[in-house]
């Protein structure tokens, strides 16, 4: 198994802490964002290797980071240099699975996120499964819905429906930037880009292969902060506690 965490955004909501410097790399509390999810991983599973896709401004921040780690890390740059020239989330796990020649399962993470329970769940409930998988929650506001990856799933948890920001929503249950893809499912992204799939935001990937192949998605045991703007970082820095063991 293979760690990928998407890392490339330019962050402009949170400017000026993220004009030079990227945001998985901000501390939230006493740990960079990165050092929370690495950590965790590497406590719960055998990571074969990690790749952090970065845009090109912030590639030498994360090689340093890297260096800090005694895990295998590996950096691929995307070449961009702006926000108005990114590549889109689900262009950058394919570059990385092409440029990494990957042939093994996959966990995605974005790395601007943080959770409150271990991914050892997670990995515990893809053993189960053994389809690539994604998590949920029930998101109550709205208007919230209509920013997010929103989900339908039977009564064994698989996806039956799936639509990134939904004009409507057919339900509650959201989805966050936290995936597992099978080795056998790889092959596929290049072929949802291909079908016109959304790049940006990669729920629009898994939207694409639930109706392609199995995908089931575990009802998340706790909470995830998003860090997306200085409200909701100086939120996070006030109400993390780390990871509770569940």
């Amino acid at each position: 198994m293979k760690c990928l965490i998407l890392a490339a955004g330019y962050a402009t909501r949170l400017y000026p802490l993220t004009e030079n410097f990227p945001k998985p790399l901000l501390k939230v509390r006493e740990k960079a964002i990165l050092d929370w999810l690495v950590d965790d991983l590497s406590g719960n599973a055998e990571v074969e290797e990690y790749l952090v896709v970065s845009n090109h401004r912030f590639a030498d921040h994360f090689t340093e980071w890297a260096k800090t780690r005694t895990e295998s890390i590996r950096v691929i740059d995307d070449g961009t240099v702006s926000n108005e020239t990114r590549l889109g989330a689900v262009r950058d796990i394919l570059l990385a699975v092409e440029q990494t020649k990957t042939d093994t399962d996959l966990v995605v993470l974005a790395g601007d996120n943080v959770l409150d329970f271990s991914l050892g769940v997670f990995l515990r409930y893809v053993a189960e499964k053994k389809t690539t998988c994604l998590l949920r929650y029930a998101e109550p506001n709205r208007e919230k819905l209509h920013k997010c990856g929103v989900l339908t799933v039977d009564a064994h948890d698989r996806v039956t429906s799936m639509e990134e920001k939904p004009a409507e929503p057919r339900s509650n249950w959201c989805c966050p930037p936290f995936y597992y893809i099978k080795r056998e499912d790889l092959r596929l992204i290049g072929d949802a880009i291909e079908a016109g799939c959304g790049i940006d935001a990669p729920g629009s990937l898994f939207a694409w292969l639930s109706a392609k192949v199995p995908v089931h998605a575990m009802e998340m045991p706790g909470k995830r902060y998003d860090i997306g703007d200085l409200k909701s970082y100086e939120a996070v820095q006030n109400d993390y506690r780390g990871i509770q063991k569940t």
